[in-house]
């Protein structure tokens, strides 16, 4: 296996992939797809685990960003990801997989173990063939890490390829829990402006998530008391079966009641609801007799379940008596949800920059001038816990 050549077609300096599968065909799918966006090169295509990590030891600096199947002879994708890492701490590894319990289960560990991202693959060549949104969702991740990596390393110019909801600012300042203030410049856009807490105090708490999400979710939530005897409405951008492996972990990892929602299932105090892959998660009824409606009506920006529809349906409820927390993930999901929840009184927080995987989703809120604050993700749960404390105004 050689490191391919590079084509003239190319933008000038690419993001530079190596894919890892033991499927040539596969191979060959993914290939065609991220090469058809000519900021993305395929440097490197190998079938196992083994020959990836030799391939990126003798090419340092040459790859960027690796597309990790998990089940492959010789050396599977759990037991390369940490010998890939340790060849290089700042290489950006999406673990690709089908929709099986298993594979949902290894890939959230390979989050653990330092992959940055997941995306489950279509189970045939045919389904990959047809597959749009699996191919806009590679596409848009390799770009994002890729992205990511170069602004780490001090490698990306000014203004070079920020796209869509991607466009990152500098790292926000923490803002102070109650009173608006102005937030460090953004690099992308001037100041971020920072406005009042809402005036009543919250009665749920709605969180949005998408890449980076399940570890962002474990911190948080691993750090948010027990005592918190509120309900907590989740959604993560999952596909089923993934979301059902997700509920486990958070119980596990975080001591926390998680249920992967259902539909006519109550909304229960000191409990996270999360939503089901597939399917948006919506609520209705009163505060006191909350009940969660599950649907599949159309994707909203390329998701399902989405975090608007969520925080739409808070609204229609709880009014301004809540509050919505943004982490990391790529687009603007949840924008428009906290705009109707501020609009009625509600308190928005995103996590900053600085411990975002990809500042997509907490970038837009914040840009947006819809949050109390900003702020690093280890401080998240402590501020949250203030405002369920504070005297209402």
């Amino acid at each position: 296996m050689a490191m391919g050549p590079s084509k003239p077609e190319r933008a000038a300096d690419p993001y530079r992939v190596m894919l890892v599968d033991d499927s040539a065909v596969i191979r060959g799918l993914f290939a065609r797809t991220l090469e058809s966006d000519p900021e993305i090169e395929i440097v490197a295509s190998v079938s196992d685990g083994q020959m990836a990590v030799s391939t990126l030891e003798k090419n340092l600096g040459k790859i960027e960003v690796i597309v990790l199947d998990i089940e492959m002879p010789r050396m599977d994708g759990l037991t390369a990801l940490p010998k890939l890492i340790e060849a290089d701490r700042d290489i950006a590894v999406v673990m690709a997989s089908t929709l099986t319990e298993r594979n949902a289960d290894i890939s959230l560990r390979a989050l653990a173990l330092g992959a940055k991202d997941y995306i489950p693959k279509p189970s045939s060549t045919r389904e990959l063939s047809g597959a749009d949104a699996f191919k806009r969702e590679l596409t848009a991740k390799v770009k994002a890490f890729g992205n990511n990596r170069r602004t780490r390393r001090g490698e990306r110019l000014p203004g070079k390829r920020l796209f869509s909801a991607e466009r990152r600012a500098a790292p926000a300042a923490s803002a102070a829990p109650i009173a608006a203030r102005t937030a460090a410049p953004a690099a992308a856009g001037g100041a971020i402006a920072l406005r009042p807490a809402g005036r009543e105090l919250p009665q749920v708490i709605a969180v949005g998530s998408s890449t980076g999400g399940p570890q962002a979710l474990f911190k948080f939530l691993g750090d948010l008391p027990k005592t918190l005897r509120l309900p907590i409405l989740l959604t993560q951008h999952m596909p089923p079966t993934f979301t059902t492996i997700l509920a486990e972990h958070i119980k596990r990892s975080t001591g926390w009641e998680c249920v992967e929602a259902t539909d006519g299932m109550p909304v229960v105090p000191g409990r996270v609801h999360l939503a089901r892959g597939d399917h948006h998660m919506r609520v209705t009824g009163t505060p006191a007799s909350a009940v969660i409606k599950l649907d599949q009506g159309p994707p909203e920006n390329f998701c399902r379940p989405a975090v608007d529809p969520m925080l739409r349906s808070i609204v229609e409820v709880w009014g301004g008596r809540a509050l919505a927390v943004i982490l990391t993930g790529m687009g603007h999901d949840g924008q428009k949800g906290c705009s109707g929840l501020v609009e009625a009184g509600g308190t928005v927080v995103a996590q900053d920059e600085a411990t975002s995987v990809v500042w997509g989703m907490p970038g837009a809120v914040a840009r947006a001038g819809l949050c109390t604050a900003v702020l690093p993700l280890g401080d998240i749960a402590a501020w949250v816990q203030k405002q369920t404390m504070r005297r209402a105004a």
